[in-house]
């Protein structure tokens, strides 16, 4: 009974401690398609078999009533740290691979999200990718502006030289 109760209270944690939390239905894995799903998004996520009914009771005590419906069968939850999109795309990419990983729904930012919408998740680009973007976006404003403020000078300067060769043509 002790095991079970530390068992919830770790899942638990794991839920509260989570960026996002991915739920998997896993059956007909090798424990080798396992380890290497568990390689390719270790990065941002750690992926954990779980027990439904333990399950249920930590994700209800994180505040997730989501997956009541949805813990049925043999389950595993990425438990993500990291960034949410990298470890969609590695459940997504893995799955089409190995078609026995079913992606069975996920929690983010405190909603519920289906099956679907853990796929368009997975669509987005990463957090990398979107934060270049964004610089590329201010680089360009910024030699915009930089531009924009530099060009009055330059006219400015041309018209005093403007100015002062008519004076000296004039004397």
């Amino acid at each position: 009974m002790a095991n079970k109760e530390a068992s919830v209270a770790e899942l638990t944690d794991l839920f509260r401690d989570s960026t996002a939390v991915l739920l998997t239905e896993y059956r007909g894995l090798t424990v080798a398609q396992l380890k290497q799903l568990r390689r390719s998004i270790r990065e941002d996520a750690s992926y954990a078999v779980v027990k439904n009914t333990l399950t249920k009771i930590a994700a209800n005590q994180a505040g997730i009533s989501s997956f009541d419906d949805e813990l049925t069968g043999p389950s595993a939850i990425a438990f993500v740290h990291g960034d949410p999109v990298a470890v969609a795309k590695g459940l997504r990419d893995f799955a089409k691979a190995n078609p026995q990983l079913v992606i069975k729904g996920g929690y983010f930012d405190g909603n519920p999200l289906s099956a679907a919408e853990v796929t368009k998740l997975a669509e987005l680009e990463s957090r990398e990718v979107l934060l270049g973007k964004l610089a590329g976006a201010f680089k360009a404003s910024l030699f915009g502006a930089a531009y924009m403020f530099n060009a009055p000078l330059a006219q400015a300067v041309r018209t005093v030289d403007a100015l002062r060769d008519k004076q000296e043509s004039a004397s």
